[in-house]
């Protein structure tokens, strides 16, 4: 699995962001730490990237071998520049032989109904 690519004619949240979550699922114990520290050595270049306005990792309660993250971009060419960088590059090809699946979820923001700077203004 490599970049994810998207099949969107138009980018209707160009305005308001571009967010998504990924959910990996790893291999086994060993693989989860593996992921985990080439996450930590990835993590700096991602917080240094102006156009990505949160990276947040999760994992869910009770379920020790799944991470999911949350990503918000200023917009559809911020993702597009994230996955461009060297440091997301490298991510995604270390993290293959770590996985036994991956989601990914594309998200719509329904701004009248956040909390977000911005969000709900006409």
């Amino acid at each position: 699995m490599g970049e994810i690519s998207l099949d969107r004619e138009e980018d209707s949240v160009r305005s308001s962001g571009f967010a998504l979550t990924v959910r990996f699922t790893l291999r086994d114990a060993s693989a989860a730490q593996q992921f985990d520290d080439l996450l930590a050595q990835t993590i700096g270049g991602i917080r240094a990237e102006l156009g990505t306005l949160a990276y947040v990792v999760h994992t869910p309660v009770d379920e020790p071998l799944v991470r999911v993250f949350y990503e918000l971009y200023a917009d559809r060419g911020a993702f597009e520049t994230h996955e461009q960088q060297e440091h997301t590059k490298r991510f995604l090809a270390a993290r293959e032989p770590l996985l036994s699946s991956v989601e990914v979820a594309f998200l719509d923001e329904m701004s009248m109904l956040s909390k977000r700077p911005g969000a709900g203004q006409a």
